[in-house]
C-alpha cells in the first residue's frame, strides 16, 4: 500500500509508463479521437487540496476611482455598452474580467443627470456603496435609493436601470455571479426600455416599506422566494447590529464571532437563508488591534474596506488596506485580518454554491 507521501508523489508527478513507439502511437490515437487519459491529468484534475488559478490580489480605491472618473469623461452610458462598469480582472485568470472563477466585481460610475438603460439578465447582482449618494436604482419598477453603506439587490431576471439626480457623479461596486453563469451556460439577457421606467426618488422603496420591520412578515407574502424581496439593506441597521454585538461582548455576553470581531450576514426574510442563491453577503467589524484567526475556505471571497485601516494576510503576505480597497481570496488560500483602527469591511462570496453542492470545507487555525 502506498503511503500518503507516495500517493501525493504519484498524483503530482505521475508514475508514467515507459516511453515506447507503441505508447506514442496509443497517445496519437487518443488525440485523433479527442480523448485524454486520466493518468496524465490526475494531478491537475484531482489535487490534494484546491489549487485555484486565481491569485490573491488587492485593488486600491485610490487607483480605481480616478480611472472610473476618466471613464466618465470619455465613455458614454447607453444602449450597447449599457453600463460604465469596470471589471476587476484577477491576474491569474488570463485576461477575463473575473475577480474569481465564480464571481465578478466592478466599480460602476454614473455622472450627474445620466440614466443607465433598463435591462435584465439571468445573473444575480448586488451593489454596495462605499461613499456618495444621489443615484436611484429602479428594480422591476421600484425605485431604490442608493446611499453610503447600503447593500442593494438585483436578483436574476429582474429589470433594472439607474438614474443620477445629483450634481455630483457617484461610484459604487457591483458583484455578480457572471463567471459561474457563463461556465454553466445558463445566461439569458433582455433589453428593457431605453430609460429607467420610474424616475421617482422616494426615501424608501416599496419593498422596504413592506418587508423591513424587524421580526414581522406580511401575511400577503407568505410564499418563500429564491432571492430576498428586500431591495436595500440600510447602513443604519447594519451599523447598529455590529455596535450592539460589541457592546454585548463588553457585558460578557457571547455575541461576536471571535473576541473583538463582530459580523452580520444579510438574509432573505422569507427563508432565513442567503439573499441570493449564488452569492452570500456579510459585513465585518474589528476593534482596533484585533487579529482574526487564519482561515482556509473552499470557494472564493471578495472584501471591500468600508472604513478604517488595517491589513489582510494572504498566503503569508501582508497587504496594508485603507478605505475602498478591495481584495480577493481564492479557494483554500489561508487568510486573516488585522485591524489598525476600527476596521469595517463588506464581504461577498460564492458560499451558497459551495454549500448546496456539498463542496464547502473550512479550516480555522486553533480549532
Amino acid at each position: 500500500m502506498l503511503t500518503e507521501d507516495r500517493s501525493h508523489d504519484t498524483i503530482e508527478h505521475g508514475m508514467q509508463p515507459e516511453d515506447t513507439p507503441e505508447l506514442r502511437a496509443l497517445y496519437k490515437g487518443f488525440e485523433d479521437e479527442s480523448l485524454i487519459p486520466l493518468w496524465t491529468q490526475l494531478g491537475d484534475l484531482m489535487p490534494m487540496t484546491p489549487k485555484s488559478k486565481a491569485v490573491p490580489h488587492v485593488w486600491r480605491w485610490a487607483d480605481l476611482l480616478p480611472l472610473a472618473e476618466k471613464s466618465g469623461e470619455l465613455v458614454p452610458v447607453g444602449r450597447g455598452g449599457e453600463r460604465r462598469a469596470i471589471g476587476l480582472a484577477n491576474p491569474g485568470l488570463g485576461g477575463h474580467a473575473y475577480v474569481s472563477p465564480t464571481l465578478w466585481a466592478a466599480i460602476q460610475y454614473l455622472c450627474p443627470g445620466e440614466n443607465a438603460p433598463e435591462h435584465r439578465h439571468s445573473q444575480n447582482a448586488f451593489r454596495f456603496v462605499v461613499e456618495g449618494e444621489g443615484v436611484w436604482t429602479v428594480v422591476n419598477g421600484d425605485p431604490v435609493r442608493m446611499s453610503r453603506g447600503d447593500l442593494l439587490l438585483t436578483p436574476g431576471w429582474n429589470f433594472h436601470g439607474h438614474h443620477n439626480i445629483a450634481n455630483e457623479p457617484m461610484a459604487w461596486i457591483d458583484g455578480l455571479d457572471i463567471p459561474f453563469s457563463q461556465q454553466m451556460d445558463v445566461g439569458f439577457f433582455e433589453f428593457g426600455s431605453d430609460r429607467v421606467t420610474d424616475n421617482a426618488t422616494p426615501d424608501f422603496s416599496r419593498g422596504e416599506r413592506l418587508w423591513c420591520h424587524p421580526g414581522l412578515r406580511p401575511l400577503s407574502q407568505l410564499q418563500n422566494t429564491v432571492s430576498s424581496p428586500i431591495g436595500a439593506y440600510r447602513w443604519e441597521f447594519t451599523d447598529r447590529a455590529l455596535t450592539e454585538q460589541l457592546l454585548l461582548e463588553d457585558e460578557g455576553q457571547p455575541a461576536t464571532v471571535e473576541m473583538g470581531h463582530a459580523a452580520i450576514r444579510y438574509v432573505n426574510p422569507t427563508t432565513g437563508g442567503d439573499v441570493m442563491p449564488t452569492i452570500r453577503c456579510e459585513f465585518h467589524r474589528l476593534r482596533a488591534g484585533v487579529e482574526t484567526a487564519t482561515r482556509n475556505e473552499v470557494g472564493s471571497t471578495v472584501f471591500q474596506v468600508f472604513e478604517g485601516k488595517g491589513a489582510v494576510v494572504m498566503n503569508g503576505v501582508t497587504h496594508k488596506l485603507e478605505k475602498g480597497d478591495m481584495f480577493v481570496v481564492p479557494s483554500w488560500v489561508p487568510w486573516s485580518l488585522q485591524a489598525e483602527t476600527q476596521f469595517d469591511l463588506f464581504r461577498f462570496s460564492d458560499a451558497p454554491i459551495m454549500e448546496r453542492l456539498g463542496f464547502m470545507r473550512q479550516m480555522v487555525e486553533g480549532q
